[in-house]
């Protein structure tokens, strides 16, 4: 494991964090599992993109935790915006991932943490708290889920896996129908279940092929950004993109053998 980055202590910010994210998922359950009636629900555009107390609770123990660790550190997250630091450090936070399914007592909901140093994301943590994994991961080191070597899928053909798909209403239908229309045309198949996040973890975990959505947030996407490329995948370079911090763009994030398909498929940027 590295133990620093320009000077930063990357190895202990890992450890703490995974500590951190499994605190903030004992407490998010604590929501989940009671009474929902009790959630102070917020609309933020439509009845699909909601905040609850527990998004703003849950995002203040990750913000608290790391703070108290490392002061100089920055936040960006869902629910409170940025807070820049002293150093170049940047902790980006979901504080749940799947607000509209976690209302709902759906299961398909996440915590994700990522830790930028400038423009590069070098940590990746995304908790499960429903199925008890944690999904880890430090650039250059691999990934992990649970502390279990993982790997993205070595699917041929959009027709060997299961798609991930996200959508929101930030976005016409037309920027993601066609995509669809062309994967069934192909034999493949897709999934939607309401968590980004969650889906980019089984991503590099090799459960699906691929996870596309056409306009998604820093905070939706940057700790599954690290642990797809750590499990041998590929994702877009969402981090070049313009103002990506403040507008977020779209994200592609495939096994290796399915990237260059499905990149020319959603109309998003490939080397290859």
């Amino acid at each position: 494991m590295k133990k620093a980055f320009s000077g930063i202590d990357i190895a202990a910010r890992f450890e703490h964090a995974k500590d951190v994210i499994r605190e903030a998922g004992k407490r998010a359950m604590e929501y989940y599992e009671g009474d929902a009636a009790d959630l102070a629900i917020e609309t933020k555009t439509n009845a699909l993109d909601m905040v609850s107390i527990a998004d703003k609770n849950v995002e203040a123990i990750i913000r608290d935790r790391i703070g108290d660790a490392f002061p100089e550190d920055g936040f960006l997250g869902e629910e409170m915006g940025i807070e820049k630091g002293d150093n170049d450090c940047l902790w980006v936070i979901d504080p749940i991932d799947g607000t509209a399914c976690f209302v709902n007592q759906m299961p398909t909901w996440c915590i994700s943490v990522a830790l930028m140093i400038g423009k590069e994301a070098v940590i990746g943590l995304i908790y499960h708290p429903c199925g008890d994994e944690l999904f880890s991961a430090i650039k250059g080191e691999g990934a992990k889920v649970n502390g279990e070597p993982m790997h993205a899928s070595t699917a041929k053909l959009v027709s060997d896996g299961m798609m991930g798909i996200g959508m929101s209403h930030r976005v016409p239908s037309s920027e993601i129908v066609p995509v669809i229309g062309q994967l069934l045309d192909e034999e493949g198949m897709f999934i939607r279940n309401g968590s980004c996040a969650l889906m980019m973890a089984y991503v590099s975990a090799g459960r699906l092929i691929g996870y596309y959505e056409p306009h998604i947030n820093p905070w939706d996407c940057m700790a599954g950004i690290v642990l797809v490329i750590e499990a041998g995948g590929w994702c877009n370079d969402f981090l070049d993109l313009p103002d990506v911090l403040d507008a977020g763009g779209p994200i592609l994030a495939a096994g290796p053998n399915v990237a260059r398909h499905l990149a020319k498929m959603t109309g998003v940027t490939h080397p290859g």
